[in-house]
């Protein structure tokens, strides 16, 4: 079994009640963290999680607030753990980049910290692997492979596929529908999909709203890309605009005209769990 908690389901709009994008998927001792939005850590406490307790965090890109509080995540593996603990960051090419900028800007805290815990004598160990498809060797019970998506100009975008004891889930971050995604999805169970509700965006008289557009999929078209690869789950998240708590039956209305499995949403802290299939688990 995988299990899926959406730990933040909203999106660069600020809102009160969902933390920044972030999805964990457990596999029986493995957590990985996708994504790092506003508010993670705190989403993470809510699931009974914390950074230590994270095989790896993984990125699907790295617009702004799907990395938001990567540094938080970074800071508090290295002060919570009591020996060195590497944590493990995989991302597009240019992650290592982005890493190496957030550590030097926690320069000042690092030194402090270091000067004043007598037992806190080394900086944050973190390791970076920079993938683009294929197998990502990060030890453990689950089989984790990523795949490219399509979120120009925003390049590269990747999403992820765990595989544990027969079953699957396959996280994309941002994307439209793609050749990628189609081929990561094969023969998965769940797909984890943000979307964005195109058809009230379209009606905003601001610009930067209307670019948002062409680099995002509606509920239709993740519904589209689930049915395409014959998943049982599809489970939505990252709502623009969102839907107030306990809402969302027009998301999944919208979506069930193009897939007839089930259809997840909710608020931050919804859990999916995905089996394997019956003749695999029998």
């Amino acid at each position: 079994m995988l299990t899926i908690t959406l730990l933040g389901t909203g999106s660069p709009l600020p809102d009160p009640d969902r933390a920044g994008p972030a999805t964990l998927v457990t596999g029986g001792a493995d957590q990985f963290l996708v994504d790092t939005g506003r508010g993670v850590l705190m989403r993470l406490a809510g699931a009974m999680s914390g950074a230590g307790q994270l095989r790896a965090v993984l990125l699907t890109h790295l617009h702004s607030d799907h990395i938001t509080d990567l540094n938080d995540v970074i800071t508090s593996r290295w002060v919570m753990t009591f020996e060195p603990t590497p944590l493990t960051i995989v991302g597009p090419v240019g992650t290592k980049a982005v890493v190496d900028h957030i550590v030097a800007s926690l320069g000042p805290d690092i030194s402090y910290r270091i000067a004043h815990h007598d037992d806190l004598d080394y900086p944050p160990p973190v390791e970076v692997i920079e993938v683009t498809e294929g197998v990502v060797d990060l030890g453990g019970s689950v089989r984790v492979t990523c795949g490219p998506t399509d979120h120009k100009p925003v390049e590269p975008s990747i999403a992820y596929r765990f595989d544990h004891d027969g079953a699957s889930v396959v996280v994309a971050g941002d994307t439209v529908p793609c050749a990628g995604l189609d081929e990561l999805c094969t023969g998965a169970q769940a797909l984890v999909h943000t979307v964005i509700r195109k058809d009230v965006i379209e009606n905003i008289p601001v610009q930067r709203m209307i670019d948002t557009l062409d680099y995002h999929s509606s509920p239709q078209e993740a519904a589209q890309t689930a049915a395409r690869s014959g998943m049982e789950t599809l489970v939505m998240t990252h709502y623009v605009p969102s839907f107030p708590s306990g809402g969302g039956d027009d998301w999944r209305a919208l979506a069930a005209e193009h897939f007839e499995g089930v259809i997840e949403l909710g608020d931050d802290l919804h859990r999916v769990e995905v089996h394997a299939p019956e003749e695999v688990r029998g």
